[in-house]
């Protein structure tokens, strides 16, 4: 990319993942210093080779015009583009020095960026800065593995929703059953081998909604390991170890869940000390950005930025369609009269 030449990126010396090439806030100031140059880095990643494709007709025949927001014009179909076309920051009036930014602490924020840290840090309102964050969160929905894990995997779920005692006495009394009522699933698995993990929100965590998640990620014949819930019972095609949680025991030599756990220990820091709040209406995006943030954790940041700005093509998410009904509640548990001991079957789907 040409706007990189002659940049020199930090290298990360600390512990952890050391090996990747990181980018400062001073190295990010110095490679896009203006509009200008974060246009010419979205363009070399949606338009790469220097080929521009119109967004509409998707022909090569285009040329450059004097339109205020529009620098592109089809010849073909006759319509004009810019980069943002076709992709979520479609129609955004936020200029892309911003999205870049905004790109740029998210993914380098472990545990994620609040819309009210964003609306601060780029001078927008928290209402742009939200919208815009769910925006970004969209482009990780497609980023999971593309094939089926060989494993071994883990396999294992996680809840997430208010605390009981901080409801009001009324709801608390319509909650039939203790611990996970009330709360939303997620059924995840982690594959050992490349260290990637897919996860999704469901309903409920029955034998056939969690053996359908695992039988679409993992391929027959790999070892799964989990814990002793019966739900897990009928991978009868896969090798099988559990841990006994239910007695207390998490390790059992190579059979454990610790590798998911701390998957879900992530987004739960991220969930009680970042966001607040994930609605069961969102939490799906919740889901896709941790799953994504985790699956190219090992790349040097620069190549991170570039994948999520791959995502964004071919997606289009707009405010009304963000916040209207999708028949999942937008606070943190679903209606207490709604829930049963252990949820209804089916899953959610993105919103």
């Amino acid at each position: 990319m040409a706007n990189l030449k002659g940049t020199k990126m930090t290298k990360n010396t600390a512990p952890g993942k050391a090996h990747r090439r990181g980018i400062t806030m001073i190295d990010l100031a110095r490679m896009f210093p203006d509009e200008e140059s974060a246009k010419k880095w979205f363009e070399s990643i949606l338009w790469p080779d220097g080929e521009r494709f119109c967004p509409h007709c998707g022909t090569d025949n285009n040329h450059e015009c004097s339109h205020p927001k529009m620098p592109y014009r089809c010849r073909d179909c006759r319509k004009y583009f810019s980069v943002k076309t076709g992709t979520v920051m479609a129609n955004s009036p936020l200029p892309l020095q911003k999205w870049l930014y905004a790109i740029y602490l998210e993914l380098t924020s472990l545990k994620g960026v609040s819309s009210m840290k964003l609306h601060r840090d780029l001078g927008i309102t928290q209402k742009a800065a939200w919208f815009m964050l769910q925006r970004i969160r969209e482009a990780f929905a497609e980023m999971g593995p593309d094939v089926k894990f060989d494993g071994p995997v883990e396999a294992d779920e996680a809840f997430f929703g208010g605390l009981r005692a901080n409801m009001h006495a009324k709801k608390r009394k319509k909650l039939k059953g203790r611990g996970t009522v009330g709360k939303t699933a997620v059924v995840g698995v982690k594959d050992r081998e490349t260290k990637m993990v897919a996860a999704k929100v469901v309903r409920s965590t029955d034998g056939k909604t969690l053996q359908r998640f695992v039988r679409e990620h993992v391929e027959p014949g790999a070892t799964v390991y989990s814990d002793d819930t019966g739900a897990y019972g009928g991978l009868t095609e896969y090798e099988r170890g559990t841990v006994k949680h239910s007695v207390g025991e998490y390790v059992n030599g190579h059979v454990h869940t610790n590798g998911i756990e701390s998957f879900w220990s992530m987004l739960k820091r991220a969930h009680k000390g970042i966001y607040h709040k994930l609605s069961p209406k969102h939490l799906q995006r919740y889901v896709d950005q941790f799953a994504g943030r985790h699956n190219v954790r090992d790349l040097d940041t620069i190549r991170q930025m570039a994948m999520v700005t791959e995502g964004m093509a071919g997606k289009r998410l707009t405010y009304k369609d963000l916040i209207k009904p999708n028949g999942l509640p937008s606070h943190a548990r679903p209606p207490a009269d709604e829930l049963t001991e252990r949820g209804v079957s089916g899953s959610y789907d993105t919103p």
